[in-house]
């Protein structure tokens, strides 16, 4: 952890004089409570050695202080242990962060990967086509025959009728009247699956906590810049299962398995439900697929190579969603050969796109091809 912080990337952002103590180590916090998946205990373990070398506090505040300041504004809550008996619990207290700060983690993630995004006034993505939409371009042309009726500009039409008639002998008729062209606005679906599978702590990498970090930003992102838009979220072990934004922070990885047929499964049926036309899948992945659940209820597994009869499932769930006009964007975030030639053929089968990255510019690279994506999809 401490070779993380070393890097400079939060020291050096926060070492100016004018920020306070508590400034400095809330940044620092907000990235070790995001690294230790929630814990709040572990998170101030780390953030008490760090200050140990770093010397983050000062004598007139210290670590403790630091957490008082935290519960006063709300960033914590204290644990009551339920199973603690009558006069237990007189030690430490345990706390936990509150629904506060959890989006808070949200938006110190979007602004380290989108720092520089521009948020617009009204939260949504305006298209290159006009028509029916619901956002005012300040164009107007003549009425015709089936225009909406609200979408009349009284002020121009009767600026038109003054013209027109006079003042005198005021008419207003249809050839008056003027119509405020509107900007369609695109409604765009997606789900974002990241793999939760051992490999993504494997060999002294830590890939779980960019890719949630990502999957923050993004959610904070469509959030607050597209709020019609829709995101859905779903880990892939063994199994997949979808979860809840709040509850990204605390995401860990398991023992598992690459169950990538179950979460493209997951994420096709998430999708069925939602009624705009526009839809995508996000796949957050470091390792080949390796595991089926068969019709019943029993794994199917091998970890040995990429087995033909597993790919050949996720080489039908491609198609499966390229015939549903869904398509998926792969972000591999391992560089193997042989999984570069899976994801290839995986590609090709849904005609959708893929990206082979490391951990480094992997949220960047994901917030262009939503972008890219929503841009495409609207004009098809």
């Amino acid at each position: 952890m401490k070779d993380v912080f070393r890097k400079g990337f939060v020291f050096d952002s926060y070492s100016a004089p004018e920020v306070s103590t508590f400034e400095k180590l809330f940044e620092i916090f907000k990235e070790l409570i995001t690294h230790t998946s929630g814990d709040f205990d572990e998170a101030i373990s780390w953030l008490r050695e760090l200050d140990k070398e770093y010397e983050l506090t000062t004598e007139d505040y210290s670590i403790d202080d630091f957490i008082e300041d935290l519960k006063k504004k709300g960033y914590i809550r204290e644990e009551i242990d339920p199973e603690a008996g009558e006069g237990e619990g007189n030690g430490d207290p345990n706390y936990a962060i509150t629904a506060k700060t959890e989006q808070l983690i949200r938006k110190h993630a979007l602004d380290q990967i989108f720092g520089k995004l521009k948020r617009s006034g009204s939260g949504n993505h305006r298209t290159s086509f006009v028509g029916r939409g619901d956002e005012h371009t300040g164009d107007f042309r003549e009425y015709r025959f089936g225009d909406p009726l609200e979408r009349i500009s009284m002020t121009e039409s009767m600026r038109n009728a003054q013209i027109n008639h006079g003042i005198g002998a005021f008419t207003l008729n249809e050839d008056d009247l003027v119509v405020e062209e509107t900007h369609l606005k695109a409604q765009m679906s997606t789900v974002l699956m990241i793999d939760i599978s051992h490999s993504m702590i494997l060999y002294g990498e830590d890939r779980i906590t960019p890719a949630k970090k990502v999957a923050m930003a993004l959610a904070e992102l469509i959030t607050t810049r597209y709020p019609k838009d829709t995101l859905d979220i779903l880990v892939f072990g063994n199994d997949a299962w979808p979860i809840a934004i709040k509850d990204l922070p605390y995401l860990k990885v398991g023992p598992y398995h690459t169950n990538t047929v179950a979460g493209l499964q997951l994420a096709m049926d998430m999708l069925r439900r939602k009624k705009n036309t526009n839809k995508q899948i996000f796949m957050i992945t470091d390792g080949k697929p390796s595991c089926l659940r068969e019709p019943n209820g029993e794994y199917y597994m091998n970890s040995m190579g990429l087995d033909p009869y597993i790919v050949d499932k996720c080489y039908q769930m491609a198609r499966q969603a390229r015939k549903l006009h869904i398509p998926i964007t792969t972000f591999m975030i391992a560089q193997d050969p042989y999984l570069m030639q899976f994801v290839r053929h995986f590609t090709e089968a849904n005609r959708g796109k893929a990206f082979f990255t490391g951990l480094q510019g992997l949220g960047e690279m994901i917030f262009e091809d939503y972008e890219n994506n929503r841009k495409r999809r609207i004009r098809g």
